[in-house]
């Protein structure tokens, strides 16, 4: 029977971990938020080409390519513009 009280703590432990390592979410209110625009000037003055942007997950989800003229697929914060989430971090 004492084998069992390890496992069971364990488990909850994972269980309250999994949503950290679940992925990088934003989570600035809307009334923080810069608007797309700004986000395309930044991401122009760096070379990229934006293809597309939308939001998912509260961030600003972007496909472009980049100076170097790879595809790439990154989340920002809308609020700071920071990228959050690397090539293939992102779905």
């Amino acid at each position: 029977m004492k084998p069992i009280l390890p496992i069971v703590a364990l488990t909850i432990l994972v269980g309250n971990a999994a949503p950290a390592l679940a992925g990088q979410r934003c989570s600035a209110p809307m009334a923080e938020w810069k608007p797309r625009a700004a986000l395309v000037e930044k991401l122009r003055a760096d070379g990229w080409t934006i293809r597309r942007i939308k939001t998912d997950d509260g961030c600003y989800k972007v496909r472009a390519i980049d100076a170097e003229g790879r595809r790439v697929k990154a989340k920002f914060d809308p609020a700071t513009l920071e990228r959050v989430a690397r090539d293939g971090d992102d779905d």
